[in-house]
Formats: structure tokens, C-alpha cells, sequence
């Protein structure tokens, strides 16, 4: 275990100098198109008849369950980090509209990617059944907080416009890990989920979540607030997160929110009443840094990730068709209904096709992709998912901000 950690951190900070001293992407966009390209390359090689890279590459990979790396580890420590610096006044002025975006236009865009996506396939030689189709739209419909607030920040967004995708991406994906989890019982039952059992999931991850996140986010301020030591503070952030979240999954309720609600209190009470000038700096800084490193760690192994994935021409054509409908849907579920409800989002003209382009999927679609049951079902998904993500990070994370500068600029 401590090989495989050193390697992949020397692997990221090898490629982040890369990036930054030759390529001058966006860090998190960077550091995985140059993985991207070395795993493509390491195809290449063995195509020519030199495989022992690509076998040496394939079983480290497969030695990490990306999956629950990811699900269980990292995320905790990434969505606490982004929610610390919300501002939880500026959030709740957009409450409405981040509420609509996070669970109708997500329940929307699952059921719309789903069955156009069943509909499409019986063209193409790949079959899929329409449970897996709809969980395809389950896994894929929430943006991804950590690949959105990692490529806004250099975007140039408006505030406001920035604000609600960033909300609504910290908060989506409560509700499709739901939806994901109640398609996966039809799987495997092979009967529909009733509303009612539908709604008490919901109840219980997402209510249980958030109730979570109170309790222990006002317990902490409490701690924080009765000392004045940086280092304890400091300590006792990072220990709220990881324990919060084992707790989360201890009691099976959403892990990911009560961590975004621990983010937004401590970001905003705790920064303005439990903390020095001293420690809110080191606190920053820690988690700032900790954002930094594991942001990097996460999109080397997305770019990393191609090589175990198995792909043929038919599911190319599939995946390009995955593509277009996952936009067609953000488009028909989030930039249709606020360009034309402007007055209600609250939103500068022209947002709406910031919003729909800025939806950018990442490393929680495809943990959700590998978590599926082994079989040709699951690879399927996996490789639609894995095309999608990396178009979504690669081609609209690195054309954002010159749509932000058109949209701003009518």
C-alpha cells in the first residue's frame, strides 16, 4: 500500500510540474490529459508488441478499487473543502433555485438520458436493458462538485452564476446516489421500487444527511470556538470530516451532504465567530492544500483509468451518442427552464447556456460506474461514462470560460 500511495503521489506532482512548467492548463484538466495521453500511449506501445508497461499499468490500477477510494476516502476531505468557502448568505438567497436544480432538473435528467438513451442504442449494435439505461442517467445526470468549483474558479463566471452551479453540484449528488441506489434494487430484484420506498430512501439519506451535518457541524464550532490554538483547530476540522463521514456511513445516511453541511458551518459561522485571525489562516491554507493535492490525485487516476476500460467500435458510436444526450438533457432540464424562467433564477441574460455547459461530470460518475456488479452490462456503462467524463472535463472544461466571455459580452 505505501508503494502504490508514494508512486501515485510522485506520478501527480511529476505531471502537475509538467503541466504547469510546459502545458499551462487548468491544474485539474492538465494533470489528466497528460495521464490521459500516457495511458493511450502505453495502448500503443503494446499494440506495437511491447506490453509489459501496459500489463505493469493494469495491475497496479486494478489494485486500487478506485471506487471505494474515492466514495470513501477522498470525497469526504474534497466536498468539506469546497462547502468551507461558500458564503452561506449568498446561498440562501439562491435557495430555490438551487433546490430545483439539485433534486427536480437531477430526478428530470435521469428519466430524460435514460430512456433516450434505451431508445438510441436499439440503433446500434450495443444493447443495453432500460434499468441499466436509467441507471446510466442516475450515475451521470449530478455534476460533479470537485471537477465544477476545481474549473469554475479560472472560468470567470459571475458570481451569482458561479454561486448556483457550485450549490447545485455540492448538493445533486445526495440525490443521485438515491436515485442510483433505487434503480439498483430494480436490478436486483427485478421489481420497481414503490414511491413510498422511494421516498423513505430519500428521506433517510438525504434528511438523515443533513440532520447529521447540523449535529456535528454545531458541535465542532462549539470546540472551536471554546480555544484559541490553531493546531488543535486545525486537527479538529480534519477529524470532523473523516469521522463525520464514517459516522454518515455507519448510520446509512448521506454521507456527502452532512459533509457539505459541516463545510458551510464551519466556513461561515466557525470562520466568523470560533476562529482567530491566525488559525482562519492556517485553516485555509491546510484545506486549501489538501483540495490542491487530492484534486490532482483524483483526475491522474481518471486519466489513468482507460486503460482498464474495455472498449470497441460499436461502443465509440454509443459513447458519442451518450455524449450528445447527456447534453441534450442538461440542456432540456437546466438551460431551458431558467432561459426562460430568467425572472425567477435571478440569473444575467445569457446564463443559461453557462449553467448547461458548465455542468461537468468527473470521478463520482465513474465511482459509481465501477461500483456496479461485474458482468457486460457493467462494462458498457462504465466505458458510456468514462467517454463522458472525459469530454465533459477535456472539451467543456477547457472551452468554459471563453463561453463565459461570450455569454457576458451580449
Amino acid at each position: 500500500m505505501l508503494d502504490t500511495v508514494a508512486l501515485f503521489l510522485s506520478l501527480t506532482a511529476v505531471l502537475a510540474y509538467l503541466n504547469r512548467k510546459y502545458v499551462g492548463l487548468p491544474p485539474a484538466i492538465g494533470v489528466m490529459g497528460i495521464a490521459l495521453t500516457l495511458s493511450l500511449a502505453t495502448i500503443g506501445l503494446d499494440a506495437l508488441g511491447f506490453g509489459a508497461v501496459r500489463q505493469y499499468e493494469e495491475s497496479l490500477l486494478r489494485s486500487i478499487d478506485f471506487s471505494n477510494l474515492l466514495m470513501q476516502g477522498m470525497l469526504s476531505l474534497l466536498l468539506f473543502a469546497g462547502a468551507l468557502h461558500v458564503d452561506l448568505s449568498e446561498l440562501r438567497a439562491y435557495r430555490w433555485q438551487i433546490g430545483l436544480l439539485a433534486v427536480a432538473s437531477t430526478i428530470a435528467s435521469t428519466l430524460v438520458i435514460g430512456f433516450l438513451l434505451w431508445y438510441a442504442l436499439s440503433f446500434t449494435p450495443v444493447a443495453l436493458p432500460l434499468s441499466y439505461c436509467l441507471i446510466f442517467g442516475a450515475l451521470i445526470s449530478p455534476t460533479d462538485p470537485i471537477a465544477v468549483m476545481g474549473i469554475l474558479k479560472s472560468a470567470g463566471a459571475p458570481k451569482d452564476v458561479e454561486l448556483v452551479i457550485a450549490g447545485e453540484s455540492l448538493f445533486n449528488d445526495g440525490v443521485g446516489v438515491v436515485l442510483f441506489s433505487l434503480l439498483m434494487i430494480l436490478v436486483a430484484k427485478g421489481e420497481a421500487p414503490t414511491f413510498s420506498h422511494g421516498a423513505a430512501l430519500l428521506l433517510r439519506e438525504a434528511g438523515g444527511g443533513i440532520l447529521l451535518g447540523l449535529a456535528i457541524g454545531y458541535v465542532s464550532y462549539l470546540m472551536l470556538k471554546s480555544i484559541n490554538s490553531y493546531q488543535e483547530e486545525v486537527l479538529i476540522t480534519l477529524a470532523v470530516v473523516v469521522g463525520g463521514y464514517a459516522l454518515a456511513s455507519h448510520l446509512h445516511v448521506s454521507g456527502p451532504l452532512a459533509m457539505v453541511v459541516v463545510g458551510l458551518i464551519i466556513g461561515n459561522h466557525g470562520r466568523a465567530h470560533a476562529m482567530s485571525d491566525t488559525t482562519r489562516m492556517h485553516v485555509d491554507m491546510f484545506w486549501e492544500l489538501i483540495d490542491e493535492i487530492l484534486n490532482a490525485v483524483l483526475f491522474v487516476l481518471i486519466g489513468l483509468e482507460v486503460i482498464v476500460i474495455a472498449f470497441s467500435p460499436g461502443l465509440a458510436v454509443s459513447g458519442l451518442i451518450a455524449i450528445a444526450i447527456t447534453l441534450i438533457a442538461r440542456l432540456a432540464t437546466v438551460g431551458v427552464p431558467i432561459r426562460f424562467l430568467g425572472n425567477v433564477f435571478r440569473l444575467p441574460r445569457g446564463s443559461w447556456k453557462i449553467l448547461t455547459w458548465g455542468g461537468l461530470r468527473g470521478g463520482i460518475s465513474v465511482a459509481l460506474a465501477l461500483s456496479l456488479p461485474a458482468g457486460p452490462h457493467r462494462d458498457i456503462v462504465l466505458a458510456l461514462t468514462y467517454m463522458v467524463v472525459v469530454f465533459s472535463i477535456l472539451g467543456q472544461g477547457l472551452t468554459i470560460e471563453k463561453l463565459v466571455k461570450k455569454s457576458l459580452a451580449k
